[in-house]
């Protein structure tokens, strides 16, 4: 068995002495030797990053210890901070601070008579695995397609759904005949696609692209179209483009959903059979559509210059059935029960397709609308699919200032600039250091769409305050939090193992699809009502259990996954 020579130390005022103890410690072997009382990133830090740890209920420890587990030995010893109050975690902590350590290397945090904490890494790009797993976790969504072994090892799976021939609803405008509607990735726990929250988090996916083409290349995903010597990474936010495409009307309007008329059970896709129905035409639905069409062309134009021009006419062409249709909102008919995904509010939308339709186009038409616009940049949480699409139009647009009107640009940054001083105040005061005080639906896209707006701000002026506060969001996604876990799928030693989701609980394989993004706590839990049990009297940073039926705190999706790619891509580019 490995053993740590314990190094104890003896305080001279503020100076520390450190003298060998006689008896030395064993290094944990197992998992169940560490400690989740210490809070931490699971996967790691960059050498150049602020490092803390939360470290619970620690009445009498004054001290902790860094331990490099490749030598075995104490690499730094800190002291624990005073002990602090966090009601929204119902807990009373103290902070680890070893921003000090930038030495490369493998390490647990080690509290006397507390015991290890889960083992973490300190090096360059220590998050692109984790990066390139919340990638490849939409590949594991792809529907009508098969998932070969070679590509999905023990997650593997038959094709389900091809959707070669969907009925249609009534409330689609169509009475008769059938619509090839394939590829498209399931949209979350369910086998379901929407136009809606298929365009939204396409567009954020694409922004990655936008910003930071170099992240990926032909053969970094390990997917079927490796080695076709095109971008791995486009290539799977094609598989969603080419679905989306299929869901525009003749006469330019989309169809808001492709569903069940109720959700599957916990089966695999080859044995959901239910029949599948083109449900509603929507504004919402046409507008954020041709916001992604346009953001396609831009992207892809220099990859596939035909498939941008189709991208980028199917764009105009849905902008205009929302010009004549200005107010069709969707509601599910009284026979469908999957996900609504509701919003009578259009002026969000209208400036995403605005923005992204200039920016493809240069047509001052949509420039004028950008003009006249009285811009809002509050953040509030729930401020998802709904209404995030203005800092969707506003992120576009700041990437091409010579092309937008001075005051525009200034009014623009300015906001972004101004949210984030906001938003770095109250990550550095915060339960957990993450930006976001009421959990709802989905709270970890809350803290990640913050940290989307700070990383905006970061490339806008790069302060450091910025940067620290987007990898603290990090690190609470990882591992810092109050539950201990690693939301991420396959990610860390505490995982998520029971995600709502029909693939993963209708398989043979213990461990969930890895790269999927847990919802995280809601304080609402609307799935109470129905059985499932949360920590009792949980406070709101509690408000989650790992729980296949925990649709309200465990599923995953895509508008979850979106702002995960884009925050951990921006840190690999970003941090040193």
């Amino acid at each position: 068995m490995h053993t740590l020579k314990m190094l104890c130390c003896i305080v001279f005022g503020t100076s520390l002495l450190f003298v060998s103890c006689k008896n030395p410690l064993p290094l944990p072997l197992t998992e169940q030797a560490y400690n989740d009382q210490i809070r931490l990133n699971q996967i790691g830090y960059y050498p150049e990053s602020s490092k803390k740890a939360v470290v619970v209920d620690t009445s009498g420890y004054t001290y902790f210890h860094i331990v490099d587990i490749n030598k075995s030995e104490v690499i730094f010893t800190g002291k624990l901070s005073e002990p602090q109050q966090w009601d929204l975690a119902g807990e009373k902590v103290r902070i680890a601070d070893f921003s000090e350590v930038t030495k490369t290397g493998t390490y647990y945090i080690l509290i006397d008579d507390i015991g290890y904490s889960y083992p973490f890494e300190i090096k360059p790009n220590v998050l692109r695995d984790a990066l390139v797993g919340s990638v490849k976790g939409l590949y594991y969504q792809r529907a009508g397609l098969a998932l070969e072994e070679q590509y999905a090892g023990q997650w593997n799976r038959a094709a389900g759904h091809p959707d070669d021939e969907v009925l249609y609803h009534p409330s689609s405008d169509r009475t008769t005949g059938v619509r090839s509607s394939p590829k498209g990735w399931y949209d979350a726990g369910d086998y379901n696609k929407y136009v809606v929250n298929g365009s939204f988090p396409l567009g954020q996916l694409l922004l990655v692209h936008d910003q930071y083409p170099n992240t990926f290349k032909d053969g970094d995903l390990d997917i079927p179209e490796s080695g076709n010597k095109r971008n791995d990474y486009l290539d799977e936010l094609r598989y969603e483009m080419d679905w989306l495409l299929t869901m525009q009307d003749d006469d330019g309007g989309l169809f808001f959903k492709l569903t069940a008329k109720n959700f599957e059970g916990y089966v695999l896709p080859k044995d959901a059979e239910s029949p599948r129905y083109i449900v509603g035409k929507s504004t919402a639905a046409s507008l954020d559509f041709a916001a992604v069409a346009a953001q396609a062309y831009r992207i892809y134009k220099n990859e596939d210059a035909d498939y941008a021009k189709k991208c980028l006419a199917a764009g105009k062409k849905a902008y205009q059935w929302a010009v004549e249709n200005p107010t069709r909102v969707f509601k599910n008919p009284e026979d469908i029960r999957t996900g609504e995904y509701g919003d009578n509010d259009f002026s969000q939308e209208w400036l995403w397709a605005n923005a992204e339709l200039y920016l493809a186009t240069q047509d001052t038409t949509y420039l004028e609308m950008l003009v006249k616009e009285n811009w809002s940049f509050s953040y509030k949480t729930g401020d998802g699919w709904a209404s995030f699409m203005r800092f969707s139009a506003a992120f576009s647009l700041l990437e091409h200032e010579d092309t937008i009107p001075e005051n525009l640009y200034k009014n623009l940054r300015n906001g972004i600039l101004k949210l984030s001083d906001e938003l770095a105040i109250t990550t550095k005061t915060n339960d957990y250091f993450q930006p976001i005080s009421d959990f709802q639906w989905g709270s970890n896209s809350d803290v990640l769409n913050a940290a989307l707006v700070l990383a905006q701000a970061y490339r806008l002026e790069p302060k450091a305050e910025y940067l620290r506060s987007v990898q603290y969001a990090m690190d609470y996604i990882l591992g810092k939090n109050a539950v201990g876990y690693s939301y991420l799928t396959g990610f860390g030693d505490r995982t998520p193992m029971h995600i709502h989701h029909r693939q993963s609980a209708s398989d043979t394989v213990d461990a969930p699809v890895p790269g999927l993004l847990s919802g995280g706590p809601n304080n609402g839990k609307q799935d109470a009502a129905s059985g499932v049990v949360y920590p009792e009297n949980a406070p709101p940073m509690k408000s989650w259990t790992d729980h296949v039926d925990s649709y309200a705190s465990n599923e995953i999706c895509l508008n979850w996954n979106a702002p995960l790619t884009y925050v951990l891509a921006f840190l690999e580019a970003e941090s040193k």
